[in-house]
């Protein structure tokens, strides 16, 4: 995923957010949930911490009193921008917003005590050389069957017909051949209920399914996929999200 497009959305909505108005139905467990219990099990006021792929750190703000400090890296200058507002506003002064890319980090070796990606990159050898001996990786992603109908219909997005790869099952083989060892992997899937076409449309400009989405040009793919997928609770938007832990042994 290019930095052009969270710098385009950072833009134009402020942050990594828009005001699309939906509901969520959940199977087997809500997985952010999950993510963020997961995390603040490993919390500790001496615990140092990476976020790899902030965005406009709404998250790592929030949990940042867990921890000694997070650091926390993104590529995209107008989400780091936001996170720094977001920050000041809020008065939090234990994380560090840094523009570093993810795959070659500036930092010292056996840095950090957790190193976690909330949908962001994933390269595990990198995070094997920043983490403590004993430290732990979390991270929560985005699974091959994501929202794969709408793939579907406009023939082309994120993971586009990687649908049968098991995103689980991969990063847990890559894991284990850094030498992790996986001590939590699970998939979850669940439903989005988006309101209206305009709901749907407006969650679209802000996400990277599609990150050359534009509401005019795919008028027609997404007036296909609305027909189909419209039912009572709403429009139906099927996700499905990954979380591991791993511990460096």
């Amino acid at each position: 995923m290019g930095t052009n497009f969270y710098n385009k959305v950072a833009k134009k909505f402020g942050s990594y957010h828009t005001d699309a108005k939906y509901t969520k139905e959940y199977s087997n467990g809500d997985p952010e949930q999950a993510f963020k219990e997961k995390l603040l099990e490993l919390s500790g006021e001496d615990k140092v911490v990476l976020d790899i792929g902030c965005a406009d750190g709404r998250f790592t703000l929030s949990i940042a009193p867990n921890f000694q400090k997070i650091i926390a890296i993104d590529l995209s200058t107008g989400m780091l921008e936001a996170a720094k507002r977001n920050q000041k506003e809020q008065k939090v002064d234990n994380v560090s917003f840094e523009e570093q890319d993810a795959s070659k980090t500036s930092y010292s070796d056996s840095t950090f005590d957790v190193v976690y990606s909330r949908r962001g990159p994933t390269p595990f050898n990198e995070f094997r050389r920043l983490l403590k001996l004993g430290g732990y990786f979390v991270g929560i992603n985005i699974g091959e069957k994501d929202c794969v109908e709408i793939k579907k219909i406009f023939g082309r997005g994120q993971g586009f017909d990687e649908w049968d790869t098991s995103r689980l099952e991969t990063d847990r083989q890559k894991l284990e051949k850094e030498g992790f060892e996986v001590i939590f992997a699970q998939n979850y899937f669940y439903e989005e209920y988006y309101a209206s076409y305009e709901d749907l449309d407006l969650f679209l400009q802000g996400v990277p399914i599609f990150e050359d989405f534009d509401s005019e040009k795919d008028r027609k793919h997404l007036e296909e996929y609305v027909a189909k997928f419209k039912i009572e609770k709403g429009i139906k938007f099927p996700r499905h999200r990954v979380v591991i832990v791993a511990k460096k042994s």
